[in-house]
């Protein structure tokens, strides 16, 4: 029977072509989110949507349950997540608690829950960010939340790896979804309402290869990471960015 992944955010963007990716290398997969988007439409009887918030810890339980009803579970990605630029004198309670709780919070009850269900072999994929690695304006609460989660994939590396579970994290650079797109259309975003203009200038300008990752790049390093492929691999937070950030 084929391995099971669960993915958080998995029916939307980033999370979508994560989906579609995992189910390419032959995994049956779980997915979290609050609305299923139609998400078990992409293959019938191989995806299973589970209604979730991943604010709480308990809902982190009911994808590993699931997982295991859909075969032996190998991996869990921590990608659900939002971006959203205000500068700090703008910064509300709400928004601030909002963005922490989905980012940071989310992310670590998805490794708690993982880590209770996950046996020797498993893998933990964390959907960080460029934004994990260097601060930028109008950005401290988003970035906050993804340094955070980058230490919580180095700390975790150390607690699981006696286990034989690796913990990792990608950090994409700009990523074309839908919600990049409405994000950076608000004025205090680093495209200042023009997401088009500033998605070609950050491309020309910043990227080695001047054009940005796809989706569908960020899944298939997700799917090598949870190979056995990648089996020396654990405590890393790797760009995917087409060379904005050589390291």
């Amino acid at each position: 029977m084929a391995n099971s992944v669960v993915i958080t955010g998995g029916n939307r963007g980033i999370g979508r072509s994560l989906t579609e990716g995992f189910l390419e290398a032959g995994y049956n997969v779980v997915v979290g989110a609050r609305q299923a988007l139609g998400v078990e439409d992409i293959a019938p009887g191989r995806v299973k949507f589970v209604a979730m918030d991943v604010r709480n810890e308990v809902d982190h339980t009911k994808l590993t349950d699931a997982a295991d009803e859909m075969g032996p579970f190998s991996a869990f990605v921590n990608n659900a997540g939002f971006s959203a630029w205000s500068p700090i004198g703008e910064i509300t309670d709400d928004f601030f608690d909002t963005m922490m709780a989905t980012n940071l919070k989310g992310a670590f009850w998805g490794c708690k829950a993982a880590s209770a269900a996950l046996s020797e072999g498993g893998s933990i994929i964390n959907i960080s960010s460029m934004a994990a690695k260097r601060g930028s304006a109008n950005n401290s609460v988003y970035c906050a939340t993804k340094f955070g989660m980058n230490g919580l994939t180095q700390s975790l590396a150390k607690e699981l790896g006696p286990r034989g579970i690796r913990v990792n994290a990608i950090c994409p650079v700009l990523v074309r979804t839908d919600g990049l797109i409405e994000a950076l259309e608000v004025e205090n975003s680093p495209a200042k309402g023009d997401p088009e203009t500033f998605l070609e200038n950050f491309r020309t300008s910043q990227a080695a290869l001047e054009r940005l990752p796809t989706g569908q790049e960020v899944a298939n390093y997700a799917v090598w990471l949870a190979s056995d492929a990648a089996s020396a691999m654990t405590g890393q937070c790797v760009n995917v960015d087409c060379g904005v950030f050589p390291q």
